[in-house]
């Protein structure tokens, strides 16, 4: 495995800011061990992932894309974890499936590339879940190709408007398709086991956001255009809440109205999309973990 990851000047995301990451100083503000806030049973990730039992979710902390309204914010930009060896991230995998996870659910790896590479030199014996928001470099997932079963990538924003003011990153559009291209490429067509439960594939996510109805059907048109059907599985998600310092954005300070989320469901089956949808009622803080390092230490592994 020959990942580019040079830890005094690191290049792991399309941020490329050449960072030195052994003293954090990156744009995802992380050092080069992984850093992490959560390892856990996760019961609210799409069906075919969660299933019964969960996904076995490891959430790092720190983040290179940075978006305005993110409700993991307390890890993604406050920045709360505990750093771990590359040895103890293995055996929280392994914590994991001995809990019965039906896979390792990696939450917003980018920046942790390395380690992740690292990890899976040997392979697990249930699938593994590249957690991502979409803001990934294809030099660095083409390193990580066969290592990875299954994609979870975000498609936040199809234009650069949206993605220079909400995330300070005009290129995310160009950068989430290439990226999602890649994806497609390592794993082909999407496939279930005889339980529905995903053994390989990519699923597409997309968050509805405030006012932002057209964004949301341009993003299921690229979807529909790019790629076959059978090929993808799309999830269109209304959960957003109003979440941290909304000075920057009073247009997304309000709730998803319910036109909103029928319209874009309507849209999602007019274009014939499979996949997953949620309803308005998804959108409650009771369903973001609670980061407070639980499965971090050894021995503290939620089995529920």
């Amino acid at each position: 495995m020959n990942l580019d990851f040079d830890p005094v000047r690191c290049t792991l995301c399309p941020r490329q800011c050449g960072g030195d990451r052994t003293k954090g100083r990156g744009r995802c503000r992380m050092p080069e061990a992984p850093v992490l806030a959560r390892a856990a049973l996760h019961q609210w990730e799409e069906p075919p992932l969660s299933g019964t039992r969960g996904a076995g979710t490891v959430f790092f902390s720190g983040c290179s894309l940075g978006c305005v309204f993110c409700q993991n914010d307390s890890i993604s930009q406050k920045d709360f974890g505990k750093e771990v060896s590359l040895s103890r991230l293995r055996e929280i995998f392994f914590e994991l499936i001995d809990a019965r996870a039906h896979n390792i659910d990696l939450v917003n790896p980018t920046h942790y590339a390395h380690a992740v590479a690292q990890a899976l030199e040997e392979p697990l014996p249930v699938p593994v879940v590249w957690n991502s928001g979409g803001y990934d470099r294809v030099e660095t997932l083409t390193a990580l190709a066969g290592k990875i079963d299954i994609y979870l990538p975000d498609f936040k924003y199809p234009d650069r408007e949206g993605a220079e003011k909400y995330a300070g990153a005009a290129n995310y559009p160009e950068v989430a398709q290439a990226a999602i291209r890649e994806m497609v490429r390592q794993t082909g067509p999407y496939a279930l086991d005889e339980a529905g439960i995903l053994k390989k594939g990519v699923i597409i996510r997309h968050l509805l956001l405030p006012g932002r109805l057209a964004q949301a059907k341009a993003v299921m048109d690229w979807v529909a255009e790019t790629f076959p059907p059978g090929t993808v599985l799309f999830s269109l998600m209304s959960q957003y809440t109003p979440w941290g310092d909304m000075a920057r954005c009073p247009e997304l300070d309000r709730r998803l109205r319910k036109s909103e989320i029928r319209a874009a469901a309507a849209y999602m089956d007019n274009l014939g999309l499979e996949g997953f949808r949620q309803e308005a009622e998804a959108a409650q803080a009771r369903y973001i973990p609670a980061f407070d390092l639980t499965g971090v230490e050894k021995g503290n592994v939620s089995k529920k």
